[in-house]
């Protein structure tokens, strides 16, 4: 399998681009892209300009996180399914992470689903498969993953029954969060079942333009279907006319869109409020198309207030009885009511109130007459009345396809007011704020009979009043169906009191209230007052203010910085508030770093290790603050804290704080250097320039340092290391006088600058730049300002006066096999890169042709020969050393006998000239030195004692044989032993040096030798007879390894004689006279002998006695005994 290797060697791209423009181009999707966290993401990437455009192309993915920007994470690879590091390999695997080409030159990469940690800087790569580099093979992205703070909700019940014809009103409240700069878009859907997908009923898109669905753009230019947006986050769906195929499950779906920065929108995320059933039901009716005539007609055209009024609508057409039609009430250009195909009655918006109320009613009375009564008429209600009908057919799918409107003409009504004491007195003005309660009072004067109230709101999106809540003269409260879900009350607390509360006002709320009073007689109203007063709800955003304040703006790096995010409101803290921080690095993009929310969640973005929130309840104030730990150049930038308030399932976002800008400065460089001032150099000698920090160092100092020579007015820069000791040459730095700088670091720490063999070129002056780069708290470094010292460099020729150290002659003698050094110095002499050595050691000795035989010799450019064939073999042997600069030793290994001789030393002193040629300045010769090489000295001793020894037949007797000395550790020894008896001397035991035995005597296994140490040996006769009486002594060789001779006989002992007397039982021994040692040497052994035998007797006597003494024992001692000297039956 072929592993991805990284478009890495991008290193030599710089030293392989062609001139002129490059070809290759790799291109990703430009960043940064801010996504929702559990959403998909998508990054396309491609390249142009590879060879062959139709070869599909292998590309790489990687990630450097926000925590460590320097470490890059293999993810996925086209061509290595084992690329991915294993953070995110199982995901791979599991397909949540794709890549996938689109073309052979693009791909796209897919994850299916973001988590916090996949925010960082993706690098899209193409790997290169061509012999050279020619353009760019990356591309980078940066990705922000953000909270998914989009809400959505529906306040409507989950299941609604209509009738075909009906009105349908549905609201949806959708907000977000998110501090980047977003947009929401709402639709509205109907899912029908059977159907796979919903269809879109109408649409409010991101830049505020409605759009129908297919199946509704007739119903929507008829004005039956609009959307509207109410306030902040409602938005509001009516349909006029239900028809049957309006039945099914209808929801509103958000989508938050964000910008990407080419200029593109994106949906990030998107939300679907709980779904309601709709049920509409049918009614038959048979379609025709013939022409209508309309008339209206009353009773009565001049009225007073309270009265009735009849309107009356004649239809004539055609075969009426089979047709449907559609017949509306107009006051001018406003509707009053309308009775659809279905026979279904809607009520205008502003007359709804009053038909709640049974002020208005209409019904079809026959045929082709309609009917609309209102009770009691009030003097807004006069003015020219119409009667409106159309004509409708119905298909196939049950909806109603209008005709032409016929219009009647005209007709007049006057309405006169009537005498009344009844008053009604309201607060003209009231500003509440947002959330507070709303409390209005109504106050009545002149009142003589029951009363009723209704309260009514005007708002700028109603053109006219709608009943808010209704209090009969019975006491009776009835709640306009758009406040159900709201807690509103009417209450009488007294006689001419009425109220009206209203609880957690929004600013939709504002608006003109009316209060409405009717006084009744009977079951009729008689007179009725209304005032009204103008209410302003205050918005949240106007007395709910975000302050930031900062106490250091201007901090040094690993120090604390200290944020405080002020929220100040009347309602805070009581107000549900989700506070955010973010931090704006540049000017385009802006990082979130935590978010906290009403409940309490908090979802950080930024890192837990560098921030700390602390939140402060006060009085009408909540104070957050935030704690940067060791602040870093990461963390510099303007802070800003956004607050929202979660109010009816809705965010409300605040205006966001002031901005403020926190700075994060270096601390104040202590770096202080030294370097010589001045130097005096030989020229072509090596110059060396240290330069070193005197200061005391921060805990995570690193020195990038640069070399800078000056000469007349040119100034360059010879070497540079960066702060991970990277060295790399200056551009105008030759070639080949980079072969002779070089830059190293030592403790201290100090830099040293070499440049061998100086040259003229190389006069003037130096320049040793040091920067101090430090560590910031996340591990990033950073760079203080540069420091520098100046030396002057001043080349002068050098003077030659070699002198080698010269002493008498030396006289060396050493043993053969040791090794031998020969040692020659040089006193005084000039040490540089121009000044070489030439080496050689001349031989004398071993006859008239070895004199002042060249041994060996090390030319001054390093070539080491040896020019004598007839001494191959020492040469062979031969080291040449240089332990100090002038010190050449000549080591003999192993010497051996044939190396003694004359040895002496010869050095040539070898310089650069102007032209760059060696030429021999001087020579000097040492010596000579006299070695003389032995062999070992003889050192061999053996223990020489004569001794006499009387044995029985019976007895073994031992011939040692004791090796006191020897002359090496090397030695090996051949021992012989012989027997002498009177004038015959033979051999009879040899134990060789190989350790190979040999028995010589007559009875060989009378024999027994024995080694127990290496130095001791000895032979053993057993069971000796008469006839092996007789002298016995033993000689011993001692031989060496020569290098020169191989095995070699050093020395040779005898030990002394041991006289050995064997006899027969019953035999006398006489005494031999012996030597005074002799005598020693038996008389110890005899006195041990003795004092055993004692002890023995003693020990028999006394057990003798204990059991009676009835026998006494034989005499233990010989001399009881007669030697028996023939061997009885027995034995």
């Amino acid at each position: 399998m072929m592993r991805c290797c990284r478009g890495g060697l991008l290193l030599c791209l710089s030293l392989l681009l062609h001139s002129g423009e490059a070809k290759v181009l790799t291109e990703a999707q430009s960043g940064p892209l801010y996504r929702v966290l559990g959403a998909p993401l998508s990054i396309s990437c491609n390249v142009s300009g590879l060879a062959g455009d139709n070869t599909q192309k292998e590309f790489e993915f990687r990630i450097k996180k926000p925590a460590n920007p320097t470490f890059e994470i293999n993810i996925i690879c086209t061509s290595d399914e084992s690329f991915a590091y294993a953070v995110y390999g199982q995901r791979v695997a599991r397909k949540e992470i794709t890549l996938k080409h689109v073309s052979p030159n693009s791909v796209i990469f897919e994850i299916q689903n973001l988590q916090k940690g996949d925010e960082g800087d993706y690098e899209c790569a193409v790997i290169n498969t061509e012999s050279v580099y020619d353009g760019t093979y990356n591309a980078e992205t940066t990705v922000k993953v953000i909270d998914n703070s989009l809400s959505v909700s529906s306040p409507v019940s989950t299941s609604l029954s209509y009738n075909e014809g009906d009105a349908l009103t549905l609201t949806c409240q959708a907000s977000s969060n998110t501090i980047q700069h977003t947009h929401l878009s709402v639709a509205w859907y109907l899912q029908k079942d059977g159907e796979e997908d919903a269809r879109t009923i109408i649409s409010l898109d991101r830049d505020f333009t409605l759009s129908p669905g297919p199946a509704f753009e007739g119903r929507y230019h008829a004005g039956l279907i609009r959307l509207d947006k109410m306030g902040e986050a409602t938005y509001r769906l009516q349909m006029a006319q239900l028809e049957l195929s309006d039945q099914g499950r209808i929801y509103c779906r958000a989508q938050e869109w964000i910008q990407d920065p080419d200029r593109s929108w994106y949906a990030i995320t998107q939300k679907d409020a709980e779904e309601t059933t709709l049920n509409v039901k049918a009614r038959e009716v048979v379609p025709d198309t013939s022409s209508l005539v309309v008339r209206i007609s009353t009773q009565q055209t001049t009225l007073q207030e309270g009265q009735e009024l009849s309107l009356s609508c004649n239809v004539d057409a055609h075969s009426l009885q089979e047709r449907f039609l559609s017949v509306a009430w107009l006051r001018g250009s406003v509707e009053l009511a309308r009775i659809g195909p279905a026979g279904i009655l809607f009520v205008g918006a502003e007359y709804s109130g009053r038909e709640k109320e049974g002020e208005l009613r209409a019904a079809r009375i026959g045929d082709t007459e309609y009917r609309l009564k209102l009770q009691p008429v009030r003097t807004e209600d006069q003015g020219e009345y119409f009667c409106r009908a159309w004509p409708q057919d119905r298909g196939q799918d049950g909806a109603f396809t209008e005709g032409a409107a016929q219009t009647s003409v005209p007709q007049l009504v006057s309405i006169s007011a009537t005498e009344s004491e009844l008053s009604v007195e309201m607060q003209q003005d009231m500003i509440v704020d947002e959330g507070d309660r709303l409390k209005l009072t109504c106050k009545v004067d002149g009142v003589k009979s029951q009363l009723s109230v209704t309260w009514q709101r005007h708002s700028t999106s109603t053109a006219s009043f709608k009943n808010i809540i209704r209090l009969s003269r019975e006491g009776v409260i009835e709640i306009d169906g758009d406040l159900m879900s709201r807690r509103v009350r009417a209450a009488r607390p007294s006689t001419n009191t009425f109220t009206l509360e209203l609880e957690e006002v929004t600013p939709s709320d504002s608006g003109i209230y009316q209060c409405y009073v009717s006084e009744w007689k009977a079951n009729s109203k008689t007179h009725s007052q209304s005032q009204t007063s103008t209410v302003t709800v205050r918005p949240i955003e106007s007395f709910v203010k975000v302050n930031l304040i900062n106490r250091n703006h201007i901090v040094t790096v690993g120090e604390n910085v200290e944020l405080l995010c002020r929220v100040r409101g009347p309602r805070v803290p009581r107000v549900p508030i989700t506070l955010s921080w973010s931090l704006q690095r540049d000017a385009s993009t802006i990082d979130n770093i935590l978010t906290l929310s009403w409940n309490g969640e908090i979802s950080w973005s930024g890192d837990q290790h560098v921030y700390q929130l602390k939140v402060e309840n006060k009085v009408k104030e909540v104070a957050h603050t935030l704690l940067i730990n060791g602040a870093s150049h990461r963390e510099a930038g303007t802070y800003q804290c956004q607050a929202s308030v979660f109010f009816e399932n809705v965010h409300r976002k605040l205006p966001p704080s002031n901005a403020v800008a926190v700075m994060v400065a270096n601390p104040v460089s202590k770096l202080s250097l030294t370097s010589p001032p001045t130097l005096k150099r030989n020229i072509n000698s090596d110059i060396e320039i240290k330069c070193s920090v005197i200061s005391e160092p921060f805990a995570s100092s690193r020195y990038a340092v640069t070399w800078l020579h000056q000469q007349l007015e040119e100034k360059k820069t010879i070497v540079s290391s960066d702060r991970d000791a990277l060295i790399t040459f200056g551009t105008r730095v030759e070639p080949s006088d980079r072969q002779r700088i070089s830059m190293r670091r030592s403790k201290g720490p100090s830099f040293e600058l070499t440049i061998r063999q100086a040259q003229n070129s190389d006069n003037g002056s130096y320049t040793c730049e040091v920067v101090e780069w430090l560590q910031d708290p996340r591990g990033n470094w950073y760079q203080l300002s540069p420091k520098s010292e100046i030396t002057e460099v001043n080349l002068i020729e050098p003077a030659n006066d070699l002198r080698l150290e010269v002493t008498e002659q030396q006289q060396l003698i050493a043993r053969e096999g040791d090794d031998v050094e020969l040692k020659c110095n040089i006193l005084s002499g000039a040490f540089s890169p121009s000044v070489l050595y030439n080496i050689a050691w001349i031989y004398s000795g071993g006859g008239s042709s070895m004199t002042n035989v060249l041994l060996v010799e090390l030319d001054h450019m390093g070539l080491l020969w040896y020019p004598e064939m007839a001494l191959r073999d020492l040469q062979g042997r031969l080291r040449l050393t240089r332990p100090t600069q002038s010190s050449f030793y000549l080591r003999i290994q192993r010497a051996r006998e044939g190396d003694s001789g004359m040895y002496q030393c010869r050095v040539e002193q070898y310089q650069l000239d102007r032209e760059g040629h060696w030429q021999q300045k001087a020579s000097e010769s040492a010596g000579p030195i006299s070695l003389t090489v032995k062999v070992a000295e003889k050192n061999l001793s053996i223990v020489k004692d004569e001794l006499e020894l009387n044995v029985s037949r019976s007895q073994d007797f031992t011939i040692p044989c004791h090796i006191m000395g020897q002359s090496s550790n090397e030695s090996e020894f051949q021992v012989t032993w012989f027997w002498q008896k009177e004038t015959r001397i033979r051999s009879i035991f040899v134990a060789y040096r190989n350790a190979t035995l040999q028995n010589m005597f007559d009875k060989g296994h009378q024999l027994r030798f024995d080694r127990p140490v290496p130095n001791q040996f000895s032979l053993s006769v057993s069971k000796p007879g008469p006839e092996n009486s007789g002298l016995y002594y033993c000689e011993v060789e001692e031989w060496l390894p020569s290098l020169s001779h191989g095995w070699w006989k050093v020395a040779v002992e005898t030990s002394g004689r041991l006289t050995v007397n064997v006899f027969t039982e019953g035999e006398g021994v006489s005494e031999p006279q012996c030597k005074s040692g002799t005598w020693i040497g038996i008389l110890v052994p005899l006195v041990i002998c003795s004092l055993l035998v004692i002890s023995l007797l003693v020990l028999k006597i006394c057990r003798t006695n204990a059991s009676g003494g009835k026998k006494s024992g034989e005499s233990l001692w010989t001399e009881g005994h007669a030697l028996n000297t023939k061997l009885g039956a027995e034995d």
